[in-house]
């Protein structure tokens, strides 16, 4: 059986859900199904812990950072908690990035101004611990570009990348792989399909974003939650049948999609590579 890594799981808000025996579940299951490393993102100083502490536990990494759609209670304290953590967790080899960061234009209610000065600071402690970022552009990217190319960083990852093919090249040339996830297997997302099948292989990382972002199969419409239906929630077990799909769009062995993006986001988080090297 290919085993697989999830770039991007939000595992702490199984334990917000369910519980950290649910939490646990959730990951051994993932697990069983070949999902053999996770990448766990923290998205507010109040989870820096909890991404650390699960990463731990279940031999997955993570990264720390202030996530655009929690910039409207940031502000300097944040960045300097932040900056204190990225110091004292400095040795820790299990954080492998900056992230989860970036700027969110589809979100009309945030204060422009705010999240841009939180990116730009973000990419500056990514530039002073020399460590990649794990980039979040909603509606974005261009802008995201612009901060990129005025403060450079190791690379990293642009999560969840629904932006052109130009921008995805430029990306790949400032040393970024892209994550591709549950929405390529919607038919309707022509776009996200088409670069899944067209871009360089080694561009590719794989993801789930769980509990967000379900495959088609897990989707629940509107009609359906209007009518009580809960909304679906994404696990990391979903990872390989996406990776199937991806698979197929580019005609191509999923444990040969596998081992590439396994590579990838070695390459894409160095000391990622360097943890499953050693373990």
């Amino acid at each position: 059986m290919p085993t697989w890594i999830d770039t991007h799981v939000h595992l702490d808000e199984f334990v917000h859900h369910g519980g950290a025996a649910h939490a646990d579940a959730v990951r051994k299951e993932a697990r069983r199904r070949g999902v053999a490393h996770c990448v766990l993102p923290a998205v507010e100083c109040a989870n820096f812990d909890a991404v650390r502490e699960l990463a731990a536990r279940h031999g997955d990494s993570y990264a720390l950072g202030i996530h655009p759609l929690f910039t409207r209670q940031a502000g300097e304290a944040d960045l300097q908690a932040l900056a204190d953590e990225l110091e004292r967790r400095s040795g820790d080899p299990r954080l492998v990035a900056i992230g989860e960061i970036g700027l969110d234009y589809f979100d009309q209610t945030l204060d422009d101004g705010r999240q841009q000065h939180l990116w730009r600071e973000q990419l500056r402690l990514a530039r002073q611990h020399e460590l990649p970022v794990i980039v979040h552009s909603r509606r974005a990217v261009d802008q995201i570009l612009k901060g990129l190319r005025e403060l450079p960083v190791r690379g990293g990852i642009a999560h969840a990348f629904n932006g052109s093919e130009q921008q995805a090249r430029l990306l790949v040339e400032m040393g970024f792989k892209l994550g591709f996830g549950g929405a390529a297997t919607f038919e309707r997302a022509h776009q996200i399909r088409r670069l899944a099948a067209r871009l360089p292989l080694e561009a590719l990382v794989l993801e789930t974003d769980a509990p967000d972002i379900p495959p088609h199969w897990l989707y629940v419409t509107a009609a359906e939650r209007a009518a009580g239906t809960p909304p679906a929630r994404n696990t990391p077990g979903e990872l390989p049948r996406i990776g199937e799909v991806i698979a197929g769009l580019r005609g191509m062995d999923p444990a040969e999609l596998a081992r590439a993006s396994r590579d990838n986001a070695c390459v894409a988080l160095p000391r990622l590579g360097a943890l499953l090297g050693a373990e």
